[in-house]
């Protein structure tokens, strides 16, 4: 109970709940302070993006390029088609659903938010795209020249950033959730849309099934072998990753797994499941995109442009790689493209991670138990290559 209490989700839920309750009969005065908060914790959050992009995308680029070899590039490859494919299939489910919701965007009769105490203005040290740019030319520079004290060096930077983000950004996040939640519940926009939110976990839970009969479908008709004989055998690594939120910590249940079946070589086991542990989030990607594309109906009165979606969904497959093993990782790590490409504000941002962290735990065993069949697909591509098996073979991210 007391691990239940002290989780992510739980506090999470508990602030969109205090939020809701306080914004429903709070008075003006009340609400000064809280939009005050809002806006102070927003600008902190704002100003660590580009740290947080800087901080996980180079050095997971150090770590995959100084490793690299063919089978690497491929399972790089795959992941990234996995990702970018799921977000795109996830895209045209939103076109196509999204405006049979009943969503209604202008809601007769809210109330307008008081001003803010005083303006906090905290800017960050550059703008997101700088910052993805920066890390693919830094990461890759590092990869090229070999520079083993750069890559201690990006080591480092990531373990300080993932500081920040454990002690800093999410201890902050649920009193940051709670200030929006009840803005919006004094505005009276939420409490008229939460039968919308059920219907899009649904929806996206469903999306999560199709994609996995997906990816299994065609490792078996690529590798010409029986896909049920792998995925029969991740029941308990789908529920690991329900209960955990974090492909990380089912990592040792999710390679126990995979080894009991027939079909898969088991030097690609060792090597492609850890990997993907890390690389493959099709599952969360599927989720984030339908989810900013709801949110932003609601919010904005209007879905993003298709133009607009494909670059999100090309990016936020890069974003993905580099995510934090962590609850809420890709939605973490993807904060600047969700405000930087989708030009989400606070309250969009902290309704996006408030809505992702219920839903996370479908995710991330969509991601899990996905990675079984991009194994699938590495055995079926070393055997038609001709590549002999190695037992000592290891991924290069253990």
């Amino acid at each position: 109970m007391k691990k239940i209490l002290n989780s992510l989700p739980f506090k999470l839920l508990l602030g969109v709940a205090v939020g809701i309750v306080l914004g429903l009969v709070a008075n003006e005065a009340v609400m000064n302070v809280v939009v005050t908060i809002k806006q102070v914790l927003g600008q902190i959050i704002t100003f660590c993006v580009p740290l947080i992009v800087i901080g996980f995308i180079a050095p997971s680029i150090t770590k995959l390029g100084h490793n690299a070899s063919r089978m690497l590039g491929i399972a790089l490859i795959i992941a990234y088609v996995s990702s970018v494919g799921a977000a795109l299939m996830s895209t045209a489910a939103g076109y196509a659903l999204i405006p049979h919701l009943s969503i209604v965007s202008q809601v007769d009769g809210l109330r307008e938010l008081p001003e803010v105490l005083f303006q906090l203005e905290i800017p960050a040290v550059m703008n997101v795209m700088s910052a993805l740019a920066l890390s693919l030319m830094v990461g890759l520079a590092i990869t090229w020249t070999k520079s083993k004290m750069m890559e201690s060096l990006l080591d480092e930077v990531q373990n300080i950033v993932l500081a920040i983000v454990t002690k800093i950004i999410i201890p902050i996040l649920p009193f940051f959730i709670a200030s929006t939640f009840c803005g919006l519940a004094y505005e009276g926009t939420i409490t008229k849309q939460f039968p919308v939110f059920i219907k899009v976990i649904i929806i996206v839970m469903i999306g999560h099934y199709i994609w996995m009969a997906l990816l299994y479908g065609v490792a078996g008709a690529y590798s010409g072998k029986n896909p049920i004989e792998v995925v029969k055998h991740y029941g308990p690594a789908y529920i690991t990753a329900v209960g955990t939120m974090s492909s990380a910590a089912t990592l040792a249940v999710a390679l126990r797994c995979a080894k009991k079946s027939t079909v898969l070589r088991k030097d690609m086991v060792n090597f492609g499941i850890p990997l993907f542990a890390n690389i493959h989030l099709c599952g969360s990607v599927l989720t984030e995109v339908f989810f900013c594309m709801t949110i932003s109906k609601i919010l904005y009165g209007k879905l993003p442009g298709i133009g607009t979606m494909i670059l999100f969904c090309m990016l936020l497959g890069i974003f993905a790689i580099g995510a934090p093993g962590v609850p809420g990782g890709t939605v973490m790590a993807s904060l600047g493209l969700i405000t930087g490409v989708l030009m989400f504000d606070d309250a969009g941002t902290a309704l996006m991670l408030a809505i992702f962290a219920l839903q996370d735990s479908f995710g991330t065993a969509c991601n899990v138990t996905g990675d079984g069949a991009l194994t699938l697909m590495l055995t079926g591509y070393a055997e038609k290559h001709g590549i002999q098996e190695n037992q000592n073979i290891e991924s290069p991210i253990l």
